[in-house]
Formats: structure tokens, sequence, C-alpha cells
């Protein structure tokens, strides 16, 4: 099992929500995080003059997924997430050891 966490773009998060739900993975955590990449923040432009805002605010998907589900699952938060300019998110995959759901006690692939 693999745990996937997307930062994305707060506008794209129904439209990556939507693919997800349509290939199948309903279970997600969404958060609303904030942060910076590579542009350090986007400059803005005020009565007083010109100043940054360098943590900006993103959308961070969770969800776990079987390996050999990964890239479809990443495959469907790209094509839904990008818009082509700075700033468009990140994705993150790291390996699960275990997942057990806490209603039924069911383990690992039973569990996600």
């Amino acid at each position: 099992m693999k745990k996937i966490e997307a930062i994305i773009r707060e506008e794209k998060l129904n439209a990556v929500k939507e693919a997800l739900e349509e290939k199948s993975y309903f279970g997600m955590t969404v958060s609303e995080v904030s942060g910076r990449g590579k542009q350090k923040g986007i400059p803005l432009q005020w009565r007083a003059g010109e100043y940054r805002v360098d943590l900006l605010p993103k959308v961070k998907i969770e969800l776990v997924v079987l390996d050999e589900d990964v890239s479809v699952a990443t495959d469907a938060i790209i094509r839904n997430a990008r818009t082509g300019e700075t700033g468009d998110g990140k994705i993150f995959i790291m390996p699960v050891e275990s997942a057990v759901r806490v209603r039924t006690g069911d383990r690992n692939e039973n569990a996600i």
C-alpha cells in the first residue's frame, strides 16, 4: 500500500475529488494548508507599495491506495489539478506499513 499526499490549488479540489471518485477512490482526507515552493510566494501591489505573500493557501489531499493503483490515482490528480502555472502543487508517495479500519478491525487491503 502507498499513501499519496497531494498539495494542490484550492480551486482545483472539486475537480480532483470528482476525478478520484470516478476511479473509485472515495476515501480521502482533505486539509487546508499553506506553504510555498521555489517561487517563494507572490508579489502583490497595495496602496503602500509592493509586498510579498510568501505562504499561499493550498489544499492537501491524502489517500491510501494499493501499490498497483498509484499511477491511476496520481494521473487523475495531475490531469485535474494542472494549470501549467507555477504553484500547481506537488504529489508525495510514501509506503504504508499497515492500515486498520477502526469500526471493523479489518487490516491492510481490507481496511482501505
